[in-house]
């Protein structure tokens, strides 16, 4: 519709203008887009055929929606991408606080004055990105906030008696009239303040103050929660909770894949960054199987969840550390390294919570375990099985043991934190079965990407106790497991 010369009630009653409630405006637009294969949500990954199903029958169905899961599983995202299901522009009376529908106006303000100028009433347009309102719930919110209040100062100023509607001050949920209207975290809201939502959901009106105020709000409601709330630091009262239409579960990525991409797309990195550091795919394996770690490990509390921007800010992190690394050494390009990957320990220890064990155990030692246990499980996957480092396999082959054998001579290797790129590979180089042993088993690798493969077996062979790794204050050093045990006695 050509909003420019439509600005009072009488040219949008000729334009041919009917009035929509959002519910139904959201239900045309999704039916739209969805018989024209038009994309709806963008950018949430891994919800295709879950959660993404889910929202889209509850808007049909015009139900309010709850959405229930852990922390970092996108739901504000969604919830904020309802908007492209409004229509671009909606008129409203000019003036008023709760962007009255000029064709049925709910406010004494809308209708005195429709009743005083007539056709000539002015409107204005709302752009849908002007109708979400988003409320963080917090236990000092009040009714007032929400709903509203008398305003003495008002009553004041404009000589009107307590008794007076002109007296009110309307709250937000009011002021979101005809808008999507989002309570992130609902359980944190005192029960007193859920019991005041029942009204609005249930009849659509709201009550202040004891008034014979009856405004039939045209709102949809979208909520979030954390499961670990409903019995823990607060709860979403049953009644509140029978009102809400549809309530959808949330879920983390289910495979490492999704867990990648959502990386790639969510990390922040600068142009300059992206032109100076490469990030490999081994890598990017290794970031989002710490993440996985944590959510399965004894340490940390899986009630409260592991976010993926644990995997967000790791990964950054990461970049971050082979660029300090490339600033120090003169590189002019790089890519992460494995010993890179010590400085996620900051964006994993702030992203964890802990139970018990854990607390006794320190975040920096967990945090640790978990970079360990992921670097495992990737060279568990990535390389030949490790059991026939220690015996023969059935065509005579023992994989690791030339590699084992060298650090059994005595030897033993320090990768410097910040060596510049050539002598990180002479390093590593320096040992020739490690070298023999990449290049006969990833014979396709890049050269870049067999030196990655080098510090893989590295650690991955100090994790699963074939060697012993010692993170000095300017190098990681590699050792023969017993004679580094011994050595320890000694001293």
């Amino acid at each position: 519709m050509n909003t420019e010369n439509i600005n009072t009630i009488g040219a949008l009653k000729k334009s041919g203008y009917k009035s929509e409630s959002i519910k139904n405006e959201l239900r045309r637009n999704l039916i739209n887009k969805l018989q024209s294969g038009e994309a709806i949500f963008t950018g949430i990954l891994g919800y295709e055929d879950t959660v993404i199903p889910d929202i889209e029958r509850a808007i049909l169905s015009g139900h309010s929606i709850n959405m229930l899961g852990l922390r970092g599983q996108a739901k504000t995202k969604i919830a904020r991408q309802m908007v492209n299901l409004l229509d671009e522009y909606i008129p409203y009376i000019t003036g008023s606080e709760i962007n009255d529908d000029p064709l049925n106006p709910i406010s004494n303000f809308s209708k005195e004055l429709i009743k005083e100028l007539g056709d000539k009433t002015p409107i204005s347009w709302l752009h849908r990105g002007e109708r979400y309102v988003e409320k963080l719930a917090t236990p000092d919110v009040s009714v007032a906030d929400l709903i509203g209040d008398l305003d003495p100062v008002k009553a004041i100023n404009q000589k009107l008696s307590y008794s007076d509607e002109k007296a009110i001050h309307f709250g937000l949920i009011p002021r979101s009239n005809r808008c999507i209207f989002v309570i992130n975290e609902l359980p944190d809201l005192q029960a007193r303040i859920q019991v005041a939502l029942f009204n609005i959901l249930q009849e659509g009106d709201i009550q202040i103050r004891g008034f014979k105020l009856r405004l039939p709000l045209d709102i949809q409601f979208v909520f979030t929660a954390n499961p670990e709330d409903y019995t823990n630091r607060g709860s979403i009262v049953t009644p509140l909770k029978d009102r809400i239409g549809s309530q959808i579960i949330t879920h983390y990525p289910k495979s490492i894949d999704i867990a990648r991409d959502i990386t790639r797309q969510e990390a922040k990195l600068k142009p300059e960054q992206i032109a100076m550091v490469h990030v490999p795919l081994l890598i990017e394996n290794i970031i989002e199987q710490v993440v996985f770690e944590a959510r399965n490990s004894e340490y940390v509390d899986a009630k409260s969840g592991v976010s993926a921007r644990l995997s967000i800010s790791a990964y950054e992190n990461a970049v971050s550390a082979a660029e300090r690394r490339a600033f120090l050494s003169g590189d002019k390009t790089t890519e992460v390294r494995i010993s890179d990957l010590q400085g996620i320990i900051p964006a994993i220890t702030g992203k964890v919570e802990m139970v018990y064990e854990g607390e006794q155990e320190g975040p920096l030692k967990v945090a640790q375990n978990l970079l360990g246990k992921a670097i495992k499980t990737v060279f568990l996957e990535t390389c030949p099985p490790l059991e026939k480092a220690s015996k023969k396999s059935r065509d005579g082959i023992n994989h690791y043991q030339d590699i084992t054998a060298w650090f059994d001579e005595g030897q033993h290797i320090d990768l410097a934190n910040m060596s510049k790129n050539k002598i990180h590979q002479k390093t590593l180089e320096s040992i020739p079965a490690l070298k023999i042993f990449v290049d006969t088993h990833f014979p396709l690798a890049k050269a870049n990407d067999k030196l990655l493969m080098m510090e893989l077996v590295l650690f991955g062979l100090s994790e699963n106790s074939k060697l012993s790794k010692h993170l000095l204050e300017k190098s990681i050093s590699f050792r023969d497991l017993f004679g580094s045990v011994f050595s320890g006695f000694s001293e």
